[in-house]
Order: structure tokens, then C-alpha cells, then sequence
């Protein structure tokens, strides 16, 4: 597949400026509105001031350039108000999602040793004595200060970390540039064909990586509007709201699609088309949302390390069965056994080169995991794909076990760490599960002398994982599928849980 070169990023840098620089030169322009009964309204006056006004508390609070800042915050504008205001200070800003339990929350911020965490008392907060704790309240006194200057630098240092999952159970910590929103400018046109006079509704919380970029920053960097639904509101009441708020672009992930054709949809005016990341679509779909509203859906593929970097767009259209292609300006390839470019039809490891603006800089504090993710200059995605004569890419699957919870990645070892010392429970499994077609939930298969009470796993489930990665179905079995070796065999298990489980 051809790589265009990247366009030069600018230098001194910094990717709050960046984000907010065009929204300045319409200050009485709406730039976000969450929706519900009553809708409220962020215009970008003011949301400059109150990112500018929170880069000034956080200073004058002693925390200063480079410090990691922890966010624990609601499905609320305050979200993004204060990552972008962490990030123009020049800390780095730690998005997690508020469905973390304390346990998790505890043990990923133990990697990072924050300097302060913003904390909204309605979320879980992390045990940790030694980092500053700013309350909701006091974030918000923090609006109405003056203005801090931009922590204008180098585009290669530090600016946020987001957490994703790893295969060795653990979720890694993975930091990132503030030049990678620079290599986001290739998802305008090759996915979203992104306009100024926009407005774009995403499903997803504020505090969800997916809806931070692609419902939140990217809007704002092209000076367009935000559309964010109110904590709470029902799935089926997102069509009504593309209507009454005239929305031209929806995004969400393949799980909300798959529930909003189960009715008939209202008429869509404004919207030209729909947008789906987070894991990829069944054709079924694509072809259910397009006979429901006469429109299309274009998706994007990425990860936590790099963004999206593939992805299909109305310049660039791809039949619904591929993931799309290589987003002019990214350095993608697909890389046979031997290292070297698989041939056309060819299934081959996904690939982003090192030098690709968007990449990663590093698995925090982890440089030999890091090391391990690459072939050469190559970054292994750990997805298979092929590559078809027109240029599209085809999705292969994972290279490893890990699993995809409603656009999130979940390791099965994480699921499974919770319950192997439940009492009787001598060997489990997690996997993800195909109960239908276009279905899928997490299963954890174990092994007993008797079936331990369901009531128990779900309560330990409950305790210890965030709603999405807890398990939705609780096989018990008197041996689970190994090879000579010993080792679970976990395709043959998924074989037979589906079996069992599922629907023709």
C-alpha cells in the first residue's frame, strides 16, 4: 500500500492550542452541547477560557510541566475541560473511564505515580496517599480564572496517557506525543470527511478515549460542533435527537447500530452519514443501518497505540466487508513471516511505522514491553490483515487471545486473575463468545467438583471489573480442552461454548 509523506508538523507545539485554535476566531460559535431535556451549551469563548482558566489552577496549586495529572471524572463537559487544561499546562492528562472499579483504578494509577488527581466523588477513587486530590468543586472554581499561558514545546514531549489492555493481564499505560492529534488531520478527509460547519453526534460518554477524539477534539480542531448525549439517555433515543439537533455526522460503536435497527428510524435530513470505530462491523449491519436510512456507514480501524489509521470514507469508499485502507499520510503495511511486505491477497501482520506521527511514544515506565512490540522499525499491532487488489484491507483477527468488549479491549488473563482462587475453582478461561450472528459476550469457563453459585461469581465479578469486561455467561465443566503439553486449548473451548451457547 502506497505511503504519502506526513505533512511537516509545526514546532513549538502544543495539542490543547492546537485543538482550540480555530474555535478562537469564532468565540460566539457553539462548540458543544449536551443533549438532553434541557440541552446546555459550551460556546468556544468560553470553553478557551475554561481551559486556559484550569491550566492556571493547576499551576497555582505548585503542579507544573510534565507532572501526570489522574482524571476520575463523570459522563460531564468538566471531562474534557480538564484534560485539555492539564495538557495546555503542559502535564500530562490521564483519561479513564468512571465504570473502573477502586481495585483497578489503584493499580493502573500505581504505574504512573500521578501528581494530583482530579476526583469527582461519585467515582471510584484510587488508594493513593502521596498524590494531591482535586475535587470536582475546586476544578470548577478554576473556569473563571485568568487565562494561563500555552505550554507552547517541543511536539515529541509528553501530553496524556491512555490505558488499554495487555495480554499479560495488566493494563498498560500508553504514552503518547502531543503531535499525535497533528496525525489525527488524516482522518478528515479519509474518514469522516469532516467540515467547520459540522455537527457531529457521538454515542459514546465524555470520558470514553473513542467519543474524546473523535466526538470531542476532532470537531473542535476543524472548528465544528460537538453533539454529546446527557449521562443516562437511552440508546433509543438517539435517533430522535439526530433529528431534533440536526446532526450531519453519527458516530458510535458497531454495538449501538446493532440496536438502533431493530426499529424503524425516523427521517435523517441533516445527516449525510454515520461513523463506526471501536471493533469491526457485521455486513449485516452496514446493510440494516443503509436500508433503515438510505445512508452509509464508514469505519475506521486503530488501537490505543496509534489511533485509527485505516478506515473508509465517502472519498474512499470500501464494500462493507473490509476495514478500509491506510489513511493518506500514515505508514502502514502488512508484514508476511519473514518481515518482509505480504503479497496482495497475502495475510499479513498489521503494521505502523515508527516514524508515523501518530504512534506512540512508549508503554509507560515499560521500555522492554515496548522493545517487544517491534519487528525493526515496524510496530506490531497484533491484527492480522490482507490486503485486495483495490488497496482495501481486510480484517484477520487477533494474533493472540485478547478480546472485544463493546469497543473496548479486555485480556482474558485479566477476567481470569479475579477468579482463580475462588474456592473449588481449580483451572478458568475467559473468552469471547459468538451467541448469534453479529453477538458476542464474554464467557468464563471453569472447573469444579461442583458448579460454584452463580450469584457469587457475578458478585466478585462486580466488585473487582468494570461492566464491560465482566463475564455474562458462568460455564462450569468437569475438564477444560489442553494440549499434550498442557496448555488451554482456547479455540477448542470456544468451539464448544458456542455450541452450546449459541443460535444458527
Amino acid at each position: 500500500m502506497p505511503n504519502t509523506p506526513h505533512p511537516p508538523r509545526p514546532t513549538p507545539f502544543n495539542l490543547a492550542a492546537y485543538v482550540l485554535e480555530q474555535g478562537a476566531r469564532t468565540p460566539d460559535k457553539i462548540a458543544l452541547e449536551v443533549l438532553g431535556e434541557t440541552s446546555t451549551c459550551w460556546r468556544y469563548g468560553a470553553l478557551n477560557a475554561a481551559v486556559r482558566g484550569v491550566a492556571q489552577g493547576l499551576l497555582e496549586t505548585g503542579l507544573k510541566a510534565g507532572d501526570v495529572v489522574l482524571l476520575r471524572l463523570g459522563n460531564t463537559a468538566d471531562f474534557p475541560i480538564a484534560y485539555l487544561g492539564a495538557i495546555a499546562a503542559g502535564m500530562i492528562a490521564v483519561p479513564t473511564s468512571s465504570a473502573l472499579t477502586r481495585s483497578e483504578i489503584t493499580k493502573m494509577a500505581q504505574q504512573i505515580s500521578p501528581a494530583a488527581v482530579l476526583q469527582d466523588h461519585t467515582i471510584a477513587a484510587p488508594d493513593l496517599p502521596d498524590a494531591a486530590q482535586i475535587p470536582l468543586g475546586v476544578l470548577q472554581s478554576y473556569y473563571d480564572l485568568p487565562a494561563a499561558d500555552w505550554h507552547f514545546g517541543d511536539p515529541e514531549r509528553p501530553a496524556y496517557i491512555v490505558f488499554t489492555s495487555g495480554t499479560s493481564g495488566s493494563p498498560r499505560a500508553v504514552l503518547h506525543a502531543h503531535r499525535a492529534i497533528w496525525a489525527r488531520r488524516m482522518m478528515f478527509e479519509d474518514w469522516y470527511d469532516l467540515r467547520p460547519d459540522d455537527r457531529l453526534l457521538h454515542a459514546g460518554a465524555f470520558n470514553w478515549t473513542f467519543t474524546l477524539g473523535t466526538g470531542l477534539m476532532d470537531p473542535w480542531t476543524m472548528g465544528a460542533t460537538a453533539l454529546i448525549p446527557k449521562e443516562g439517555t437511552a440508546i433509543d433515543a438517539l435517533p430522535d435527537l439526530l433529528a431534533q439537533h440536526e446532526a450531519t455526522l453519527f458516530a458510535a460503536a458497531p454495538g449501538i447500530f446493532r440496536k438502533l435497527i431493530r426499529s424503524t428510524l425516523p427521517a435523517l435530513p441533516c445527516l449525510r452519514h454515520a461513523l463506526s470505530a471501536g471493533e469491526k462491523m457485521p455486513v449485516s449491519i452496514h446493510q440494516a443501518w443503509q436500508a433503515n436510512t438510505g445512508l452509509k456507514v464508514y469505519e475506521a480501524f486503530g488501537m490505543s497505540e496509534c489511533s485509527t489509521f485505516i478506515s473508509s470514507s465517502p472519498n474512499k469508499p470500501c464494500a462493507p466487508m473490509a476495514l478500509g485502507r491506510a489513511q493518506t499520510g500514515r505508514r502502514v503495511a502488512l508484514l508476511a513471516e519473514n518481515g518482509q511486505r505480504a503479497a496482495t491477497g497475502e495475510m499479513g501482520a498489521i503494521a505502523v511505522h515508527r516514524s508515523d506521527a501518530g504512534l506512540m511514544l512508549e508503554y509507560f515506565g515499560a521500555p522492554h514491553d515496548t522493545n517487544d512490540r517491534f519487528q525493526g522499525d515496524w510496530f506490531l499491532t497484533g491484527d492480522l490483515g490482507r490486503e485486495d487488489e483495490s488497496g482495501a484491507i481486510h480484517y484477520g483477527g487477533r494474533r493472540d487471545d485478547m478480546m472485544n468488549a463493546g469497543g473496548f479491549r479486555v485480556s482474558p488473563i485479566e477476567i481470569e486473575t479475579v477468579f482463580q482462587n475462588v474456592e473449588g475453582v481449580t483451572q478458568c478461561a475467559a473468552l469471547e463468545i459468538t451467541l448469534k450472528a453479529d453477538t458476542t459476550v464474554i464467557a468464563l469457563c471453569y472447573t469444579a467438583k461442583a458448579a460454584v453459585d452463580q450469584n457469587t461469581l457475578q458478585a466478585l465479578a462486580t466488585r473487582h471489573l468494570a461492566r464491560y469486561k465482566q463475564p455474562r455467561i458462568y460455564h462450569h465443566s468437569d475438564t477444560l480442552p489442553t494440549s499434550a503439553n498442557g496448555k488451554l486449548l482456547r479455540r477448542v473451548l470456544r468451539s464448544q461454548i458456542e455450541a452450546q451457547y449459541g443460535q444458527s
